[in-house]
């Protein structure tokens, strides 16, 4: 079934629903969250969160890449989980590592100052991405967004791990100097 057939039992308030969007994007979502765990039982559990979340959210929300859109649930479910882990000194190190490879091209200013701010970074990173090589993009997609392991990227790549971190590098580098060229970072 495709997202706007999916998008319609969303509408509907058809149960089947739900069913439906695990059976296409389940393995999708709980390779996110597992990603970030490091534990199975966990990132099934965000994959149920995520698709009663989408349940709660469809309507009014009507998602224009459903996948994309519950990847993203299930990524912001999967670091509530982590920090909360993380405050009982149980955190992953994968995702801590990929949030300090970040932190050099997007440095923390502690909160953020506005919401507007936010939506300008979002812009900005999206349309970044947008104009790299698709290879570069996804990546850093795969990184960033579904914190992958170097090792895994560079075996389904068909490439080294050093090859990997000198890409990644080099797409950060990048990022930074276009977000301090559109002015919403200082140098």
């Amino acid at each position: 079934m495709n997202d706007a057939g999916l998008i319609k039992l969303y509408y509907d308030r058809d149960e089947s629903a739900i069913s439906e969007t695990k059976a296409k994007y389940g393995a999708y979502c709980f390779t996110v969250a597992n990603n970030l765990l490091g534990n199975a039982s966990d990132a099934e559990e965000c994959v149920s969160s995520a698709l009663y979340s989408a349940w709660s959210s469809i309507p009014p929300a009507r998602p224009e890449r459903l996948g994309i859109y519950l990847a993203r649930i299930t990524r912001n479910l999967a670091f509530n989980r982590m920090k909360a882990e993380a405050r009982k000194k149980r955190g992953g190190r994968t995702a801590a590592l990929v949030l300090e490879e970040l932190s050099e091209c997007i440095p923390a200013k502690g909160d953020p100052a506005s919401e507007a701010e936010l939506v300008e970074l979002k812009r900005a990173v999206n349309a970044f991405l947008r104009s790299l090589p698709e290879r570069e993009a996804s990546l850093f997609i795969r990184r960033v967004f579904r914190v992958d392991s170097v090792k895994s990227i560079a075996k389904d790549f068909g490439t080294t791990e050093n090859a990997v971190m000198s890409s990644l590098s080099r797409t950060r580098k990048k990022l930074r100097q276009y977000l301090i060229k559109e002015g919403l970072i200082d140098e």
